[in-house]
């Protein structure tokens, strides 16, 4: 068994191009959707509208997965976080010094999911399955083969091709279809600086449901008498991290990024 775990974004939808083209042995593509409260809608919109009619046309096989709890029903990250019992943090908050915390997000919702559907389709410790990851030669510091379950091998066909973004993105460009936008949740800490402003300018209804949600996570800790903590590395909330009008903007760094490349590709 040979699978892609697909993330919407460029690399991952490049390695689709390169499937349907028969250029690699992947027939079969995994999206763990964490849920349409919690992925970004752009995302979203391009996997309907683009990526599945493409990979339909194509004899590519796409399915979208969910997590689902042991009585049927599903969960999403955004359920997860608001849940009012909840007093571990999911995804990668930023502390008061700027560095992330742990995180759950990526095994629970993403690794998890597609590995149960593995296991579900025959995947076992003695027949894994091969699970290629969107991670290119630019990031190449991502990967990591021996992070791995018992049933998958990981592997990383576009380090094997030695292709970069912008060969990704040029490969989507020849199949004939829009460069996906990157690919996240749209309150992800890991999200950069960049990304936060534009989201304040042009998508402001993302960018309050971030700020509430923040606010929900402090909310509870404050209750359980622990520190705040934040969304961006600057150690203050939201709104006043990303303020409407910045005249003197904090310089733009790369931030830490989820590493495991089952995100963001």
């Amino acid at each position: 068994m040979r699978v892609i775990s697909y993330g919407g974004g460029v690399q991952s939808t490049a390695l689709l191009v390169l499937a349907a083209k028969r250029e690699i042995d992947y027939p079969t593509f995994l999206f763990a959707n964490v849920g349409d409260d919690s992925e970004h809608p752009a995302t979203l919109a391009y996997i309907r509208d683009i990526a599945v009619p493409f990979a339909s046309g194509t004899g590519v096989e796409l399915h979208q997965l969910r997590r689902t709890r042991r009585d049927g029903t599903t969960e999403t990250l955004m359920q997860r976080l608001n849940r009012p019992d909840t007093r571990s943090i999911p995804i990668p908050v930023r502390m008061a010094n700027g560095a992330p915390g742990r995180r759950s997000c990526t095994a629970d919702f993403k690794i998890k999911v597609v590995g149960r559907w593995l296991r579900l389709h025959g995947a076992t410790a003695s027949a894994p399955a091969t699970v290629g990851i969107g991670i290119s030669v630019d990031e190449i510091h991502r990967a990591n083969r021996r992070r791995s379950e018992p049933h998958e091998q990981i592997d990383y066909p576009l380090l094997d091709l030695r292709l970069r973004r912008n060969d990704c993105e040029q490969i989507i460009r020849d199949a004939g279809l829009p460069v996906p936008p990157k690919s996240s949740c749209f309150f992800c800490p890991f999200r950069t600086v960049d990304a936060w402003r534009q989201q304040r300018r042009t998508e402001p209804e993302l960018f309050e449901r971030a700020i509430a949600l923040e606010k929900t996570v402090n909310g509870r800790r404050a209750a359980l008498g622990r520190d705040s903590v934040y969304l961006t590395r600057f150690g203050k909330p939201l709104a006043e991290a990303i303020p409407a009008q910045c005249e003197t903007p904090p310089e733009e760094t790369e931030d830490d990024g989820c590493d495991s490349g089952w995100c963001m590709t």
